[in-house]
């Protein structure tokens, strides 16, 4: 048997599916293990390439089998799709993960460590109590327009609600009362969790000095700065600026051709909750810009605010910030974002509105 270079793995909850290639990508072993054959069979194997698409469970099987001296590579389930041919089942998945692993040109995912993993976790829970709390204000503005008490949208209104449920003078049956008092209890219990959540955040904050730095970014706070330094690859993951924005789906999907360029709607791929925070970053900063300098007019910001959609500029905006935050990791050791002595390269104009930024300096990113 010729000696097995890669290996594909395709992962599942209880029977995995190997796939086997020699250098010349010729199949030499398929095979199926249970779930506890696993670390046995790839402990017994040679030193190889065993590749993997980056889904639930990956991040652990990879430092699992790469403590046994392999080497592991993540590869995104997008660019192992072209791969499968014809039929989809186990066995074509794992011989495409292993195709596609032999490709000179394919991107890898870097495994985790369970302290990244534990670190991003509070983003993930986080992000699940705001939904469960928007459920719960959207149940209880439900049940009381049946009653014909119409309250405005929107989190911040929710104290109305229970002011209108808590009034005994607001003609409610005291059954719906009693009924409804249960979702206050829960909403209750949700914002005092997203509190503790929001106390954490902060702290590590504080304690991170890339978060430190990040926050000195007008629009980027604990949150979005913790975010950042948790969730985000090394920056030496990508060659610039423009790498990373576009990783983070700021940047328009092409569909050109003839030597024609075409340009639509942002790609909306990589880490959506970073992206999600970056342009909520820079709506906070469109809003309050009658304080930011780097919104005033005469200002690129101040005039595509005067020319442009606003979520247009928002996106374009985030996008700068997502180039400037790059910087700053991967080469602003020691600096902040406007101190005088930094002089750090990064995007200037933004892809989002002429689809090729070109490079600035970090002083007068948003200037």
């Amino acid at each position: 048997m010729s000696e097995i270079i890669t290996v594909g793995l395709d992962l599942a909850k209880n029977v995995f599916q190997v796939h086997g290639a020699d250098a010349a990508g010729g199949a030499v072993l398929r095979k199926k293990l249970r779930r506890t054959q696993v670390l046995g069979f790839f402990e017994a194997l040679p030193p190889c390439v065993v590749a993997m698409e980056a889904c639930g469970g990956a991040h652990y099987w990879g430092r699992e089998i790469g403590k046994l001296g392999h080497e592991v590579r993540l590869i995104p389930p997008a660019y192992v799709k072209p791969f499968v041919k014809r039929q989809k089942n186990d066995a074509a998945d794992a011989e495409a993960i292993c195709e596609a692993a032999q490709r000179p040109t394919m991107r890898f995912v870097s495994v985790k460590s369970e302290e990244t993993q534990g670190a991003a976790m509070v983003f993930r829970v986080r992000e699940l109590l705001i939904r469960q709390r928007t459920q719960a204000i959207n149940a209880l503005r439900g049940h009381l327009a049946e009653f014909g008490q119409v309250v405005p949208q929107g989190a911040a209104n929710a104290s109305k609600l229970i002011a209108i449920v808590e009034d005994p003078e607001s003609g409610l049956p005291a059954e719906a009362t009693a009924t409804l008092q249960v979702l206050i209890g829960s909403l209750a219990h949700l914002e005092a969790q997203i509190g503790r959540l929001d106390a954490e955040i902060s702290r590590c904050a504080k304690e991170n000095e890339v978060a430190r730095r990040l926050m000195t970014v007008p629009g980027i706070g604990p949150l979005i700065a913790t975010a950042i330094a948790t969730l985000a690859p090394p920056p030496e993951t990508f060659r610039k600026a423009r790498d990373f924005a576009a990783w983070l789906g700021l940047v328009p999907r092409q569909h050109s051709t003839g030597g024609k360029q075409r340009l639509g709607a942002t790609t909306k791929m990589g880490e959506r909750s970073l992206r999600r925070l970056l342009i909520i970053g820079a709506n906070s900063v469109i809003i309050k810009r009658h304080v930011h300098r780097e919104a005033q007019p005469g200002t690129w910001l101040g005039n595509m605010l005067s020319r442009k959609p606003s979520m247009l500029v928002r996106v374009a905006l985030a996008n700068k910030m997502a180039r400037i935050v790059w910087a700053l990791m991967a080469r602003g050791v020691g600096k902040t974002w406007g101190s005088g002595s930094c002089s750090l390269v990064c995007a200037g104009q933004s892809s989002v509105e002429n689809g090729g930024p070109h490079d600035g300096n970090v002083m007068g990113a948003f200037g």
